[in-house]
């Protein structure tokens, strides 16, 4: 009988786009192995050449990763799914304790005006006065201020947070306008830092608000997280969760990880408590993907409202930690497809041989890890340097009439802005396939949005041995968008 196999959003464009596949396997390795067979661009994606599972791929049954259970050789039954969770970036104790000490909070005295403006909460149980002046009492920092960080911000001031702490290096740009609901045209150029303070200061002028308007760095990751009572994490690179990841684990501060891809969303809790021998990041996902294999938002797309739905996630568990309400996603990952209406909440477990958390760790301190080695940034000694080309070179080679093949890595429903007709349409995903419909007689030049993907493209086929001459297009179809090709029809 055939076993459902439920694939993440950023997996999708190496499985045809369907969320949910269908695998015959009395195990999840055969089952894992049926996929593979049935979609070959999946399966460089899912294996190594030696055939092992790539560390940044979880798997689960149901609700429970495999390392929990008997790996690959976990066996499956009629009714069960076997989930694929990628990075993008233990069960609860019954009683949450509160984050914020009562020597704290009970120095927080309310106005008449905070009785008015805070009543909903003081009517619930699970907040009431105490957790409220937990609330005031907090401080709170939140790293990246994209889509996701902005709402966690908005929601945690209308709270009435204490403390928040706003960490981004980057201003503000038209494209931000979509998805930031926060920034109107006026920000433009401003520091996303900046924009925020004035939010949160007309959202709540009590809420102290400090900024860090520099990039997540070994050098001051740790003085940054310190002293804060929470750290939400909403940055959209992988260098940067791991920064955070382990310097919350240091200093002993909770970690709230949120993250976010075209139509899904992730959030769990990291406690960072050694007593109860909770998981980390990295036992989570014990090394993040290679090198551009897996896309950023920005390259992909985020589907206007899942920010709201994971940034009220993110903020709801924090707010579960400052007061102690209910029960936090702690040892749990919460996965939301909001496009198939779907939610599930998996079991995270401590990996006894986690480099940082674990019986044996090797990652001692920040400054003891090269990041950019760790999170594959810098191109390999041996690999040769991909060569690229100028949208003013092109131009003037295709005026010229000059030989040339162009390649459009994009994902169909991107090709409907700044399309380019003489290209030929090549997902990124079926390049390794596919090669045989290329010319290694003349040049290929390959087109994607930023010219990141593009790169990534051309590596590909390198390691599937094609020897035609390749280019990169600078900048990508971002940096031609205001050019006029005669011998291209439009753009739209």
């Amino acid at each position: 009988m055939a076993t459902d196999v439920y694939v993440s959003a950023t997996l999708r464009m190496f499985a045809g786009h369907e969320p949910l596949l269908q695998a015959e396997g009395a195990s999840v390795g055969e089952v894992l192995k049926s996929v593979a067979g049935e979609h070959e661009d999946i399966r460089r994606i899912l294996f190594t050449d030696e055939g092992v599972l790539r560390d940044f791929v979880r798997v689960f049954v149901n609700d429970t990763e495999i390392r929990g259970l008997h790996g690959t050789e976990t066996p499956v039954a009629p009714g069960d799914t076997v989930y694929l969770i990628p990075a993008v970036a233990g069960g609860a104790p019954a009683k949450n304790t509160p984050l914020i000490p009562a020597e704290r909070s009970g120095a927080v005295e309310f106005t008449d005006r905070d009785l008015e403006r805070y009543s909903g909460h003081f009517l619930l149980k699970e907040a009431g006065v105490k957790g409220q002046k937990r609330i005031r009492a907090a401080r709170v920092l939140i790293a990246g201020l994209g889509p996701l960080g902005v709402e966690t911000a908005t929601v945690l001031a209308s709270a009435g947070i204490g403390t928040l702490g706003l960490w981004d290096h980057r201003k503000t740009e038209l494209p931000d306008l979509k998805n930031l609901i926060a920034f109107t045209e006026r920000d433009l150029k401003r520091p996303r830092t900046a924009v925020i303070k004035d939010r949160i200061r007309n959202i709540c002028r009590e809420t102290a608000v400090s900024v860090f308007d520099y990039e997540v760095t070994s050098d001051n990751v740790q003085e940054t997280v310190t002293g804060y009572d929470l750290v939400i994490d909403c940055t959209d690179n992988f260098k940067s969760r791991y920064l955070v990841n382990d310097a919350c684990f240091f200093a002993g501060v909770p970690y709230v990880f949120a993250s976010l891809y075209q139509t899904e969303g992730r959030v769990t809790v990291f406690k960072n408590d050694r007593s109860t021998q909770t998981p980390c990041l990295r036992c989570l996902f014990p090394a993040p993907p290679e090198r551009n294999l897996v896309p950023t938002c920005s390259q992909t797309g985020i589907f206007s409202g899942v920010p709201s739905i994971i940034g009220g996630y993110a903020a709801c568990e924090a707010l579960k930690l400052i007061t102690g309400a209910g029960r936090t996603l702690d040892g749990k990952l919460l996965s939301v497809d909001a496009l198939n209406l779907t939610s599930h909440i998996f079991h995270v477990d401590r990996n006894c041989s986690c480099a940082l958390c674990g019986e044996t760790p090797t990652v001692r301190s920040v400054q003891a890890v090269d990041y950019d080695d760790f999170c594959n940034l810098r191109e390999p000694d041996n690999t040769p340097p991909v060569e690229s080309i100028t949208v003013e070179e092109l131009l003037r080679r295709i005026e010229n009439h000059e030989p040339l093949t162009l390649v459009d890595v994009r994902e169909p429903h991107e090709r409907a802005v700044h399309r380019f007709r003489q290209a030929i349409p090549i997902p990124i995903g079926q390049l390794a396939r596919r090669k045989g419909e290329l010319n290694p007689a003349v040049d290929t030049i390959f087109l994607c949005k930023e010219g990141k993907r593009s790169i990534l493209a051309i590596n590909t086929l390198r390691e599937a041995s094609y020897t035609g001459p390749m280019y990169n297009l600078k900048g990508g179809l971002d940096a031609a968008k205001d050019m006029v090709f005669s011998n291209e029809a439009g753009w739209l």
